[in-house]
């Protein structure tokens, strides 16, 4: 693994480490102000970090939102120029006024280089499908 590749997962530890914790500003720290957000449960795009704040503290109001733990694996950095894609599946447990829930789910973070370092520009988060092994795929649907 180079050193740049080293780099990006030390910058995904930092914002996975933040979200764990519940640390709303460490992990918004890790995301640049222009940074963009697709969340599968969220109906409309997210266009920069400020939208996502609003919507994490409207949770944390209305539904009493709090994250309680974090697991990465099946991580993933791949550089393309002065960018990094960091892909994972993720399991989040989260608590809200519904109760405890697993979230099983993957991730792709796209990094952007920085004068200080790496931050955060995107990020997409979707469903882990429950049995990927066993699915149909689109190329056997196509045959």
């Amino acid at each position: 693994m180079s050193e740049t590749e080293q780099q990006v997962l030390a910058a995904a530890d930092i914002l996975i480490d933040a979200f764990a914790r519940h640390d709303r500003d460490a992990y918004f720290a890790a995301f640049a102000p222009d940074a963009t957000f697709l969340f599968y449960h969220v109906t409309e795009s997210l266009p920069s970090r400020v939208a996502y704040e609003a919507l994490w503290h409207r949770l944390e109001q209305e539904q009493q939102f709090a994250v309680l733990g974090c697991e990465s694996s099946d991580r993933s950095v791949q550089l393309v120029g002065e960018c990094a894609i960091f892909t994972h599946a993720v399991r989040t447990t989260v608590s809200t006024r519904a109760g405890r829930a697993t979230l099983d789910e993957r991730e792709s973070i796209v990094f952007a280089r920085t004068g200080g370092g790496w931050l955060a520009v995107h990020e997409h988060l979707s469903p882990l499908p429950a049995h990927a092994e066993s699915d149909q795929t689109l190329e056997d649907s196509a045959a």
